[in-house]
């Protein structure tokens, strides 16, 4: 059975939230009761009861979810799969098993010690293993060795059938294929609640990264140095970073607000093999930088730990520094992805993009101009242009078809981040975000009839699943920002109107039927 946590228990005004405070935004629209659940069977019977009394379930692993897709659940239950910890796949077929309650940190542990292996996923490692997964999930190994689904061999499902009961399913290539390949990329809240995720081989875990860090102070930044860096980190991830001799090295330029002083270069790196004893690759990414002035060591590296402890996205690069431009930190690799800490409590805002190509002058100017802007009464300090290295080992065309995740062109994944303390301020911050993001993808480089959004061109690449952003259903269109505009939207309408075909597990941005 399931543990029960109604409103009158003292635990219910903890467990009814996600990290995010923004939701619920009021008691009226919290959920009645919350259900625990520790074992497939539990959530089973749990998820039946709710469908039986035509109650409304949302499913919470982590709590990460950056819309208000799980808590704001009028009257509703909120599935919570954070005790579905288990890693034993005995019985199973299959070599290794990550349940969907699993902390990504707790993952990475695991298979580190048990296995010498990892999983190509982020950075933040209270993230639940759940709709990280569901969702393409991808971090700092992801250029080596791809997305996190595309190692992904099967997965348990729990399903509604159009009689309303419940259905336990074991969905991999040969047994419904169709459901696999849409639970690889399609993202949480579609079609059931995953409970395991299967994997038959892994990667091999570096014995070792190296860490480097740049700062440049925004105190003497000039429109000209500003566009030499951004133009610098793009044109490398546009062609060299093609090559696979420099796919082990994950890079993330941090362009903070003015008012938070610094722009940040962080980046991680191996070879190819796992180890480093070829840092050339990474000593040729630092010293394009060179002209620009970077600070280097102790300062660069507290300001990377106070942006990214703030957001929790790029946790794993907060202890990156350089004592000179080409000696780095050495770091056993476990204790460069797990060690350190988040943020938690702050309410946030976010979009995201994929970029194909370089940084155009048009979009410097535009970026530029928003990072240096001021609104008066409002304090901008905690917003963040967040640009990853993307592409290598994820751009194999072939895994468009085997997935749902289309992009595999880009070479950079933007993430605009913003973050407060004040109820107050959600207007003036989500207003800023909005203006900025609206305002970059309706240049010149933006499809003539898509202005104002990311939408697939030579430039751009749409958007990313796993930051669902409410506003883009402004948009008829918005399903091919996150899906791409060939057949892969309508292909996981079919998948959606097969197993739910009476709609149980929806949200904003759900598959529509």
């Amino acid at each position: 059975m399931s543990i029960t946590v109604t409103r009158q228990d003292p635990r219910y005004a903890t467990l009814n939230r996600g990290h995010n405070p923004r939701w619920p935004a009021t008691d009226t629209e919290t959920v009645s009761r919350i259900e625990l659940c520790e074992t497939p069977a539990d959530l089973a019977e749990a998820l039946q009861r709710i469908v039986s009394a035509g109650l409304r379930p949302t499913v919470r692993s982590g709590g990460h979810c950056y819309e208000d897709f799980v808590c704001n659940n009028p009257d509703g239950v909120l599935l919570d799969l954070s005790l579905l910890t288990d890693f034993d796949a005995t019985g199973s077929g299959h070599k290794y098993r990550v349940s969907a309650g699993s902390k990504l940190g707790e993952v990475y542990t695991h298979l580190y010690k048990s296995h010498g292996l990892t999983l190509p996923a982020g950075s933040c490692y209270t993230v639940g293993a759940g709709g990280h997964i569901s969702g393409g999930g991808y971090g700092l190994l992801s250029r080596l060795h791809g997305l996190t689904v595309d190692w992904l061999a099967a997965v348990d499902i729990l399903t509604v059938d159009a009689n309303g009961k419940v259905v336990m399913r074991r969905a991999d290539r040969t047994h419904e294929p169709e459901l696999f390949r849409a639970c690889r990329g399609a993202g949480g809240g579609n079609f059931g609640i995953i409970t395991s995720y299967y994997f038959d081989k892994l990667p091999t875990a570096p014995q070792e990264v190296m860490l480097a860090n740049l700062s440049f102070p925004w105190d003497d930044m000039t429109p000209e140095r500003f566009e030499t860096i951004l133009t610098t980190y793009g044109h490398f991830h546009e062609t060299r970073a093609k090559d696979p001799d420099t796919w082990g090295l994950f890079t993330f330029l941090g362009l903070s607000h003015h008012s938070s002083n610094q722009i940040v270069i962080s980046a991680q790196f191996c070879n190819p093999d796992g180890t480093c004893n070829d840092p050339r690759v990474l000593n040729e990414f630092l010293d394009l930088f060179q002209p620009c002035n970077p600070t280097v060591g102790a300062a660069a590296a507290e300001h990377a730990r106070t942006a990214t402890n703030l957001s929790g996205h790029h946790h794993a690069m907060a202890h990156m520094a350089c004592s000179s431009p080409h000696a780095v930190t050495r770091s056993p690799w476990l204790d460069a992805t797990i060690s350190g800490g988040i943020g938690t409590g702050h309410r946030g805002k976010y979009k995201s993009s994929n970029m194909k190509r370089n940084f155009s002058s048009a979009e410097v100017r535009c970026i530029y101009k928003h990072l240096t802007c001021e609104i008066p009464g409002v304090d901008l300090q905690g917003s963040i242009l967040a640009v990853d290295s993307y592409g290598g080992a994820i751009n194999r065309p072939e895994m468009i078809t085997e997935t749902a995740i289309p992009q595999r062109s880009t070479s950079m994944k933007l993430q605009f981040q913003t973050y407060w303390q004040n109820p107050e301020d959600d207007a003036a911050r989500q207003r800023w975000m909005s203006d900025f993001y609206t305002d970059l993808y309706s240049g010149p480089e933006a499809h003539p009839g898509y202005k104002g959004t990311p939408y697939n061109n030579a430039n751009y690449e749409g958007c990313y699943i796993n930051y669902p952003d409410k506003d883009m259903l402004a948009y008829t269109y918005w399903p091919q920002l996150y899906y791409g505009d060939d057949d892969l939207y309508p292909f996981l309408q079919s998948v959606k109107r097969r197993y739910d075909p009476n709609n149980i597990f929806h949200h904003a941005m759900s598959i529509r039927p």
